[in-house]
């Protein structure tokens, strides 16, 4: 899959953002692709282009039962407006947050393991029936995304970042020309919106993400890290390419 990875980034990572959805929907992998959206600060963006190929699409959604109300207010607000007709509620186990976060306090002695239980586990349920799913991820958003690439090989499946390459002043450019809905908290300085206990607003000249976790050393949840890919291995997905 690595190598399938490369040969799409060669031959096809430096097209359009739309141009890289048309392809990977209509086919590269036609039925069997799904995009993982958080209906967060940028995700109008990309739903907007997913809608316009095909607004059935799979919109997988973590309800990590931690968002702000204006998060949930913002997906349905969203989802209605581009005509999104498959957007599913991605919610944790029950039966594990009632063993290891009872009170919901556990992002706050162990952020690594809430994500896990509300974010990581979910997603490889949710990814696991799919070939390939995109993601909303841009180089420009922090420091550790810098390299990213359109096309990455995850396990058997493959993950793709339409916008990898797109900077905020194209993001900005495209909303205004589609009147895109933008999400409430953008307006108090919100540029990355996750769970309401680990996310505040990002202060002048800090990278996009610096609102997510501050204080801590954690960057990322882990749905694009190593850990899904595990935890895809211990589901025992099977391979879908």
């Amino acid at each position: 899959m690595q190598a399938l990875a490369r040969l799409y980034e060669a031959s096809h990572g430096a097209s359009t953002p739309q141009e890289i959805i048309a392809q990977a929907v209509q086919e590269l992998f036609a039925g069997r692709i799904a995009v993982v959206s958080s209906f967060g600060a940028e995700s109008a963006v990309l739903l907007h282009m997913i809608a316009a190929v095909d607004p059935a699409t799979p919109v997988l959604f973590l309800d990590t039962g931690r968002h702000f109300r204006a998060t949930l207010e913002y997906r349905k607000t969203l989802a209605e407006r581009l005509g999104l007709q498959n957007v599913q509620d991605i919610l944790p186990l029950g039966e594990m947050l009632k063993k290891e976060d009872p009170f919901g306090a556990l992002s706050m002695i162990d952020k690594d393991r809430c994500c896990f239980i509300r974010k990581v586990e979910p997603m490889a349920r949710a990814v696991a029936p799919f070939a390939a799913w995109m993601t909303g991820r841009k180089q420009f958003q922090a420091a550790t995304r810098a390299t990213l690439a359109v096309f990455e090989a995850v396990g058997p499946r493959m993950r793709i970042n339409p916008l990898a390459r797109w900077q905020a002043a194209d993001l900005k450019a495209y909303a205004e020309q589609h009147d895109l809905p933008v999400h409430p908290l953008t307006a108090e300085g919100y540029r990355s919106i996750g769970c309401m206990p680990c996310t505040r607003p990002v202060y002048e000249g800090e990278d996009q993400r610096a609102g997510r976790w501050a204080g801590s050393e954690k960057t990322e949840c882990g749905i694009h890290l190593s850990g899904l890919t595990d935890r895809l291995k211990n589901l025992g997905a099977s391979d879908q390419t």
